[in-house]
């Protein structure tokens, strides 16, 4: 990425973040040979994209928006020949400039291509003029006006009061482009809408996932306060090839390998956890028994690469995965084995094959017991929050302009965080070649998070306790992985990604029983405040019952749940 242009700045304003640009603090090795995954264009069927990541700066504003540092608005630049801008770029001053907008070229039909047009007009949204902000200059916003049948994919920012030249950006004709959202709040006078706030938002498309043909933009849009509703000319594009030709920008097998080895986390546990990974493989062929329905007493051994476990099917509680039935060999099996740990990719297309999500699943044989935080006093949760099996993951997600890693999804119990290449923790790799993206796994829950510490499920007087902190239990990702799943390549997965059914039995126990237990050690005025923080807890933590596999997490096909 290159520099990004400045305008001179008062010599009162203090250095912001985003004044300077970040870089992954490792290059993208060579890449085996392939299609046209990052070869820094992509053709969507009637126009070409191309990903900018390098702006000319337009407006500054320096209050409102997260942490009350403002904004800044760009401009693509430069732009390739032959391409248009489709509108501005903005992110928040409180985060380290990185970030990308597409531009378009008309690819249908040559010189005379109706993919692309000029807007007829420009409608102003809205302006700083008025208002009492610190800013840099004065910042004007505008809504292209686009020719019947087309949509503009994004807006416009000046710092002058006269309407932009229509050469300036150009809106795409509607069958090449898919409805879409607001996503993050980027700037504006508070999220919460109201009648008179303004406040602008990233874009994204509405439907996500594995199918979806949406492509975002990298734009945002400007809204005055009502509604969240977008104004209908806006849209994201569309990926319009046939399915012969969908996935030509998509990385092949090496290459996914290759980018891998690139960007694989780091993940530190806790010093404190007992329950570690293992790969499949370990917890296979240490014990592990297959239980059927109605034949409880004879569970049979699983064989070490899953061949027996029924394939397909439904999770409908005919069969369950469980433990040796020696207590020692349980109490062994529960703990994992770090040495033996492998993570499991799945790679697949978003933003209709603009960008690759490598889903990096790990698995737990165990998940440990909860522990809460009631006033000053830390008090385990006994048995709440243990089940046999434990599936967590993370996802990066990957441009396919320039195999350049630009987020990194942490699932964090039932959902997680996407956090921007520029927010992580990086950390020198074990086997020396380059810095790797940082995770941290919760004791005994597993959880991942971007920064060690004290992670409240909770408000500030009561809550679970997610623990995060450097220790000597580390595993490199990128030291042992196997890509398990990739649709759009027919990779041949292994069984146990078929097997549908749970990993851990159900084993219900008294929840009241549980609760009391914990309520001896507290003092009587925090009883009952702990009594109802119980029963706001969602159902699935009491009781052990074991997950299902990846394949039926709703991230498989959809998109990270956030």
């Amino acid at each position: 990425m290159g520099n990004s242009s400045t305008t001179n700045l008062s010599k009162k304003s203090k250095p912001l973040p985003i004044d300077s640009m970040f870089t992954l603090p490792s290059a993208l090795p060579s890449l085996p040979s392939g299609d046209g995954f990052a070869s820094g264009r992509i053709d969507l069927g009637g126009i070409q994209v191309c990903q900018i990541s390098t702006f000319n700066k337009v407006w500054v504003t320096r209050e409102g928006g997260p942490g009350n540092a403002g904004a800044t608005f760009f401009e693509p630049s430069p732009i390739p020949e032959g391409f248009h801008m489709l509108g501005c770029y903005s992110q928040p001053n409180n985060k380290q400039l990185f970030g990308w907008a597409l531009a378009a070229k008309d690819d249908d039909g040559g010189e005379s291509g109706t993919a692309l047009s000029k807007p007829v007009d420009y409608s102003l949204v809205w302006s700083s003029e008025s208002v009492k902000i610190k800013q840099d200059n004065k910042g004007y916003v505008w809504l292209p006006t686009p020719p019947d049948g087309y949509k503009a994919t994004g807006v416009v920012v000046t710092d002058s009061p006269q309407k932009p030249p229509l050469e300036k950006v150009r809106c795409v004709r509607a069958d090449l482009t898919e409805p879409c959202e607001s996503e993050s709040w980027i700037w504006g006078q508070g999220k919460e809408i109201n009648a008179n706030g303004f406040n602008v938002y990233s874009l994204r498309p509405t439907n996500r996932g594995t199918q979806a043909l949406g492509v975002a933009v990298g734009t945002f849009t400007a809204q005055i306060g009502g509604t969240s509703a977008l104004p209908p000319s806006i849209g994201c594009l569309k990926n319009t090839k046939n399915s012969n030709e969908l996935y030509s920008s998509m990385p092949n097998l090496p290459q996914i390998q290759a980018v891998f080895n690139a960007y694989s986390p780091i993940v530190y546990f806790h010093p404190d956890e007992k329950y570690l990974p293992s790969s499949v493989t370990w917890y296979f062929t240490n014990g592990t028994l297959l239980y059927k329905r109605g034949e409880e007493s004879q569970p049979v051994a699983v064989d070490p690469t899953g061949s027996n476990l029924p394939q397909g099917g439904a999770n409908d509680g005919e069969y369950w995965i469980d433990l040796p039935k020696d207590e020692k060999e349980r109490e062994r099996v529960k703990r994992g084995d770090l040495g033996s740990a492998q993570v499991y990719l799945h790679a697949k297309p978003v933003f209709g094959s603009t960008f690759s999500d490598i889903a990096v699943w790990i698995f737990y044989p165990f998940n440990g017991p909860g522990r809460a935080k009631v006033g000053l006093i830390n008090v385990g949760l006994g048995r709440i929050g243990e089940h046999i099996g434990d599936w967590e993951h993370m996802t990066l997600r990957i441009s396919n302009f320039t195999g350049e890693l630009w987020k990194l999804y942490l699932s964090e119990h039932s959902k997680g965080l996407w956090l921007d290449a520029s927010e992580l923790e990086y950390a020198d790799n074990s086997g020396g070649s380059g810095k790797r993206p940082v995770a941290y796994s919760s004791l005994s829950g597993h959880a991942m998070y971007g920064k060690p510490g004290l992670v409240l499920q909770g408000n500030g007087v009561i809550g679970i306790r997610n623990d995060t902190a450097k220790s000597n239990f580390v595993f490199a990702t990128g030291s042992n992985f196997e890509v398990v799943a990739a649709e759009y390549l027919a990779v041949v997965e292994p069984p146990w990604v078929n097997y549908l059914r749970k990993w851990g039995p159900k084993i219900d126990y008294d929840r009241k029983e549980e609760v009391k237990k914990v309520e001896k050690l507290l003092p009587g005025r925090l009883k009952k405040t702990f009594e109802k923080f119980i029963d706001d807890l969602p159902d699935e933590i009491f009781g052990e019952d074991g997950p299902t596999g990846p394949k039926l997490k709703a991230s498989w096909n959809g998109d990270e749940a956030a």
